[in-house]
């Protein structure tokens, strides 16, 4: 399995043509799992997708890859790339700015990033984000 200490990503830098085509393919795939996702942490933790509370799936969801995808790094791997993506979700922008999703995908869509960040005394969460802000730099996430 593939860690963050192990790979060695590139900077992170705006899309080629070639990220645009490979995060096209999966498009739907990422869409579908964004709904999926927010409705699993509604059931369990509504505060997660918080920026995102209001919008319908259809509006979460309205983003393209050509026009959202801001910024990409890729690593190597045994096994082919890794490219994290970082996609713009138009219908958030609040009070902390654009609204963002980061997104792993390996041979084939692989997952969301959800923070659960801000641990108290006792190790839990005390905040959760799946929209991220513009300055949450892309990193390797294992989710």
């Amino acid at each position: 399995m593939a860690s963050g200490e192990i790979l060695t990503f590139n900077e992170p830098h705006p899309p080629a043509e070639n990220a645009i085509e490979a995060f096209n393919v999966v498009l739907p795939t990422i869409k579908s799992e964004i709904v999926k996702s927010r409705r699993h942490w509604d059931l369990h933790e509504p505060k997660m997708w918080s920026r995102a509370q209001g919008l319908s799936d259809k509006e979460l969801v309205d983003f393209t890859i050509e026009n959202d995808l801001v910024e990409i790094r890729s690593a190597p791997t045994s096994y082919g790339v890794i490219i994290l993506g970082k996609i713009r979700i138009p219908a958030v922008d609040d009070e902390e700015g654009a609204g963002f999703v980061h997104v792993r995908e390996d041979v084939i869509f692989h997952s969301l990033f959800t923070d659960e960040a801000e641990r108290d005394a006792d190790g839990r969460p005390t905040k959760w984000r799946a929209v991220q802000t513009a300055d949450v730099s892309l990193e390797f996430f294992n989710e």
